[in-house]
């Protein structure tokens, strides 16, 4: 495995990863009458189109009020800066509609180091766990799979991760829950990037 101080190609999850999570699921599927043990994205696409737009309108208002007051994760800006000045791709891969992720970039100071094209929401590629996002950006950047870090805060995410064959890195949990998904565990974006910094030697 290549270290981890020369890893070139970063994908970001957005909520609760590059942002302080905020989104109270349960009450969103309250509120969309979806049951609690289904998934939101994968409910909405399985109703009739017409009762779908509908929800689907009320989550994104929903979502635009909570990425127009995000705050950043602790460590979060230094992380994606550090490895913005290492010359490092970023992309950013979010169960998000793309336009909210991009306010999101601007409300949490990080619009410039994002490449519009290597921001894919929902409308952009299949939500994840779906590898498609991650096989996008690779192709894209011209790079194997395995070139890829995806970071997250959720199984989906490393399960995405595992699925293209990138190397999946979970954040902003105190414990690691699925080990038999993660590469790494650090317990927030600042220790990752003191873990980048120290990285002579540590391999995934």
């Amino acid at each position: 495995m290549r270290q981890l101080a020369t890893a070139r190609h970063w994908v970001f999850d957005m909520d609760g990863t590059l942002t302080l999570a905020v989104h109270d699921f349960p009450a969103i599927k309250r509120a969309l009458e979806i049951p609690q043990e289904h998934d939101i994205l994968h409910h909405l696409a399985a109703l009739p189109a017409e009762v779908a737009a509908a929800k689907h309108a009320w989550l994104l208002q929903h979502e635009r009020e909570l990425a127009l007051a995000a705050q950043p994760a602790p460590g979060a800006l230094q992380l994606v800066r550090a490895l913005r000045e290492r010359d490092c791709r970023l992309g950013i891969l979010t169960r998000n509609a793309h336009p909210l992720a991009l306010l999101t970039l601007v409300a949490i100071g990080l619009a410039d180091c994002f490449a519009d094209a290597d921001i894919l929401g929902r409308d952009e590629a299949p939500p994840k766990p779906h590898p498609g996002g991650l096989l996008q950006l690779a192709e894209r950047w011209s790079v194997a799979p395995s070139e890829l870090v995806m970071v997250g805060d959720y199984r989906f995410d490393l399960e995405c991760a595992q699925a293209a064959g990138a190397r999946a890195v979970l954040v902003n949990l105190p414990d690691n829950p699925w080990p038999e998904l993660t590469g790494l565990h650090a317990r927030d974006c600042a220790e990752l990037l003191a873990r980048i910094d120290c990285a002579e030697g540590l391999a995934f």
